[in-house]
């Protein structure tokens, strides 16, 4: 790294010209077409967020559908086993009727005889069996066990029907059956069926006694089967019923939703096409209702923005080409009064001292008003929204060098040094060396303007997408709210302040328009009477973005009172005038604590000031 100071200039070549206007319009597209294709699961999913995030009909639908299926389910649930209920209650009251009646009919026939051989008693008890079965035509089997620890001059054996196992007459079930002998229970069981498939049944059994025999356990088993599939037949029937009531639900409310959205989105997209220009775009007006009144609500209010908008682009026309038409027709009577006032103030010497010092007044402030008068043309050109920009390959160190030598006179006038800092490599960059060669001379003349005399130091660097160039000075420095207002137009930070190289009160403007139309920032840091430092940042081409800067916004001698230097074995502040005029003088220059050559790679550390500039 080499810190120079320069006198001198250089010419670019010429470079081409390329016409940029401003954009003046937006994307009016409606996006409502899900991205993905639905018969692949992921981007299924996918197509389901999108609907879910951008549309209201849909979500709607699904909210309402949602909620009618759990209503819906509820109340199936609800009537289902309502029915089962009802179904097993009513069915198990009829079955305990009739094995009521067939065990009174089986202990009838058992009293009727008196047999006390045990064959006897068998066929009197087949007997019985056979009269309680006639009286349950329903039943599908039967069981005759004994009951224990009983002391009778007669056993019999204990016998069931075919399908009949003694499993399905449970512990609990006999032991109530014992305990109340005159009373019938049930306990419900499951049942093989004929195609080999569980079904329900119950037993029901009571208490009979056998002459010389004793007592005895009589069971009937009674299949449910009929009862499950009229209960079956019910559940399919709901759920068949609820589904299509929630379809018809999801249709209804998507078909209003539907029709009472269109007008809604046809209402958004004609305010994106007004809002991009078209302001004759209107809404169709259909009907006396809600809707046709929204229409007509919204298309009065679009005449009257387009009549203002007419207006104002009509006022904003007829003033820029006023500023336009003005400043080109004072050029000729300013050319006239600046030839005339050189001449007279290539003569000045000649006069006497008043009126040699009104030559001075009248050259230095046609001066002024030339560049006033650029200033306007160039702020009128941004106000129509048409610039040109003639980029090209160049080098930004190159052209702070020119801008140094070109200010250098006007710093010594002021008693300041200017101080190059620029890698030993180019810094090459496509832009419009023009307007980045305006750029720097704003900056560093409003470097020298409230620099208070001390050294002004540019610094030129670059990294792998972007190059930048700061310029820094020790002056009066700025408060928070003089820099949220130093690129406003005709703004000066201390008005009362004797300004001593005219200016427009334009250049920071245009500074700050010029590098937006490069796709760049210009930053600035300042403390109020440490000084200022301004951040110029372009990418290297032009379509490629800006990663970081490679310069610094925030100084690494930030708080300094003025720039320092190592100059022959002691440490000295700025530059003497006879350093300046012993022009061209090159010399490694190395900031204490520093190394040289350390911006060479140089990133940037104040990611902060990033979207703060971008609002400004």
């Amino acid at each position: 790294m080499r810190f120079r100071l320069f006198r001198g200039g250089r010419v670019n070549p010429d470079s081409e010209r390329i016409q940029v206007r401003l954009p003046n319009s937006v994307d009016t597209g409606w996006i409502d077409t899900p991205p993905g294709r639905w018969w692949r699961p992921k981007e299924f999913w996918q197509n389901i967020r999108f609907l879910w995030r951008t549309s209201l009909p849909f979500r709607t639908t699904v909210v309402a559908v949602t909620l009618t299926s759990i209503t819906v389910i509820a109340v199936a649930l609800v009537m289902s086993n309502s029915i089962a209920r009802d179904l097993f209650t009513s069915r198990t009251q009829d079955v305990q009727l009739e094995a009521q009646r067939a065990a009174s009919v089986a202990q009838a026939t058992l009293e009727s005889g008196s047999e006390t051989d045990e064959l006897a008693i068998s066929e009197l008890r087949q007997d019985a069996i056979d009269a309680a079965t006639a009286q349950a035509p329903n039943a599908i089997g039967w069981a005759f066990y004994r009951v224990p620890d009983q002391s009778t001059t007669s056993v019999i054996q204990d016998i069931a029907s075919e399908g009949v196992d003694r499993n399905l007459t449970s512990d609990e079930l006999r032991s109530a059956v014992r305990a109340e002998p005159d009373t019938v229970h049930y306990q419900s069981v499951a049942l093989e069926g004929t195609d080999g498939q569980a079904e329900p049944g119950i037993v029901i059994g009571r208490v009979v006694t056998v002459p010389s025999a004793g007592n005895y356990e009589f069971y009937l088993v009674y299949s449910l089967q009929s009862s499950q599939d009229t209960l079956d037949f019910v559940q399919r029937t709901l759920a068949i019923s609820m589904a299509i009531l929630v379809l018809l639900v999801g249709l209804i409310i998507g078909s209003i939703m539907r029709a009472v959205m269109q007008p809604v989105r046809l209402a958004a997209q004609t305010s994106r096409l007004l809002a991009a220009g078209q302001l004759e775009e209107r809404i169709p007006e259909k009907g006396e209702d809600d809707i046709g009144t929204l229409a007509r609500s919204f298309n009065h209010m679009a005449d009257n923005l387009q009549h203002q908008i007419e207006q104002l682009e009509n006022l904003s026309k007829v003033q820029q080409r006023f500023v336009s038409d003005v400043s080109h027709e004072l050029r000729t009577p300013l050319t006239t009064i600046r030839l005339a006032g050189g001449l007279v103030y290539s003569r000045k010497d000649e006069f006497d001292p008043t009126l040699s010092r009104a030559a001075e007044l009248l050259h230095d402030q046609v001066e002024r008003f030339e560049l006033l008068l650029a200033d306007l043309l160039e702020i009128s050109r941004y106000d129509a929204g048409a610039v040109e920009l003639m980029r090209k390959e160049h080098d930004l160190k190159a052209v702070a060098e020119d801008v140094i030598a070109a200010m250098l006179p006007v710093a010594i006038e002021h008693g300041e040094s200017l101080v190059l800092r620029a890698p030993d490599r180019p810094v090459m960059a496509q832009f419009d060396d023009r307007r980045i060669n305006r750029i720097a001379r704003n900056l560093i003349a409003n470097a020298i303007e409230h620099g208070e005399g001390r050294p002004i130091v540019v610094t030129v660097d670059s990294n792998a997408t972007a190059v930048a160039l700061s310029v820094r000075d020790y002056g009066i420095g700025m408060s928070d709210d003089q820099q949220a207002n130093v690129f406003e137009r005709f703004w000066r930070a201390d008005p009362s302040r004797k300004r001593t190289m005219g200016g427009s009160g334009l250049g920071m403007a245009i500074a700050k328009d010029d590098a937006h139309l490069h796709h760049g920032l210009l930053e600035v840091w300042s403390v109020p009477k440490l000084g200022t430092n301004f951040r110029l940042t372009l990418p290297i081409a032009a379509d490629e973005p800006i990663v970081s800067s490679p310069l610094p916004l925030l100084p690494e001698d930030a708080g300094a009172e003025t720039y320092t230097r190592e100059h022959q074995g002691e440490k000295v502040e700025g530059f003497s005038n006879e350093d300046v005029m012993t022009q061209p003088i090159t010399m490694p220059v190395t900031l204490p604590g520093l190394e040289p050559g350390f911006l060479a790679g140089a990133e940037a550390s104040d990611d902060e000031t990033d979207s703060e500039e971008e609002s400004k």
